[in-house]
C-alpha cells in the first residue's frame, strides 16, 4: 500500500480562506503549518499581511511567520533555504507539514526548482539600469528580445526591476535567464506532495478583500505603518512594498485622509488578488481547486 504523502502545498490568494483551511486540518492531523508568503515573513507586518493571530498560533504550530526584520529582503532562494531543512525536520519525524501561502514564486521553486544563477556584479547591474534609463522599455525590451527572447515575452509591461535583471543576466554570464532556468529541478520530488489552490468565486473573494480592509485599521495597521517610517526605511524594500504600506504613508504625512487610504489598499488588494488568481490558474492546472471563504486568509 502505497503511504499518502505528508506534505500538503495550499496555495491561493489573499484573503481566500487557505490559513482558516490550513487551521482545520491541521486541527485533525497535528500538522505543523509552514509560511509560503512572502509578506507574512515579516515580524513588523502581522496586521497588515494578515499573519495567524496569536490565538491560531496557539492552535497549532506555525513556522516561518514574522521570522524576518522589515529591513532584511527576503528572496525566493532564502526563503527555500530556510523552509527545506524544516520540511526534512518534519519527514523525519514523520510529522504532517502544511505549506501554506500566496507567493506563487515559492511553490514554483519547490516543485519545478530554483535556478543557481551566478550573482550579478554591482557595476553590471548599474549599467544595465543606466541603459534601461537612457532607451526606455520599449528600446530596452527589443534590445533584451534579441538576447533572451523568452524573459521579453514573460515579463509584463511596466516590469523595470525584472527586465533590467533579465538583461543583467546575459551581460554578467553570457547565457540567458530562460536558458539557466531550463536547467532547474524541483526540490520536491514528484510524488512527495499533494497540492491544492483554494480559489473562490471572484465577486466574493472581492467582497472579503474589502472587508479585510476595514479590520486592519481597526486592529492597528495605522500603527505598524507608523512605526515602519519612524525607522526611515528604505522604501524600496519588500516590507516597505507591502500592500497597505504605501496607500497608508500619505495618510500619515498628511497628503490623504483616512477615507482615501482605504479605498486606495482596498483597490491595491483586488489587484494583488487578481494576479494571484491568475498565476494560480496558469501555472498549476493541475492542482486540486477548492472554494474557501469560512475566513479571510
Amino acid at each position: 500500500m502505497t503511504k499518502a504523502p505528508r506534505l500538503t502545498l495550499i496555495a491561493g490568494p489573499t484573503a481566500s480562506g487557505k490559513s482558516h483551511l490550513a487551521l482545520e486540518l491541521a486541527g485533525k492531523t497535528n500538522a505543523v503549518i509552514i509560511n509560503a508568503d512572502s509578506q507574512q515573513l515579516y515580524s513588523d507586518l502581522r496586521v497588515l499581511t494578515a499573519r495567524p493571530s496569536v490565538d491560531d498560533e496557539g492552535r497549532a504550530e506555525h513556522r516561518l511567520y514574522g521570522v524576518a526584520d522589515a529591513a532584511e529582503s527576503w528572496s525566493v532562494g532564502r526563503w527555500t533555504r530556510a523552509v527545506m531543512p524544516l520540511l526534512d525536520e518534519l519527514a523525519a519525524q514523520d510529522r504532517p507539514a502544511l505549506l501554506v501561502g500566496g507567493t506563487g514564486l515559492y511553490f514554483s521553486a519547490l516543485t519545478r526548482g530554483l535556478a543557481d544563477i551566478p550573482a550579478v556584479p554591482d557595476a553590471v547591474r548599474d549599467a544595465v539600469q543606466a541603459t534601461y534609463d537612457a532607451e526606455g522599455e520599449a528600446a530596452f525590451r527589443r534590445r533584451l528580445a534579441a538576447l533572451d527572447p523568452g524573459s521579453a515575452a514573460a515579463i509584463t509591461p511596466g516590469d523595470r526591476q525584472r527586465l533590467v535583471r533579465a538583461s543583467a543576466v546575459v551581460e554578467a554570464t553570457g547565457r540567458s535567464l530562460t536558458d539557466w532556468r531550463a536547467d532547474t529541478r524541483p526540490l520536491l520530488a514528484p510524488g512527495s506532495y499533494d497540492a491544492l489552490v483554494v480559489e473562490p468565486p471572484r465577486d466574493r473573494l472581492y467582497a472579503n478583500c474589502d472587508a479585510r480592509v476595514r479590520l486592519m485599521i481597526d486592529n492597528g495597521a495605522l500603527d505598524e505603518v507608523r512605526a515602519l517610517l519612524a525607522r526611515d526605511l528604505d522604501p524600496a524594500l519588500p516590507a516597505m512594498k507591502a500592500v497597505g504600506v504605501p496607500e497608508l504613508v500619505p495618510h500619515l504625512t498628511g497628503g490623504a485622509s483616512l477615507e482615501q487610504a482605504i479605498a486606495a489598499i482596498r483597490l491595491s488588494t483586488r489587484h494583488y488578488a487578481k494576479r494571484q488568481l491568475t498565476w494560480f490558474r496558469n501555472q498549476t492546472p493541475n492542482w486540486t481547486r477548492q472554494a474557501s471563504l469560512a475566513k479571510s486568509g
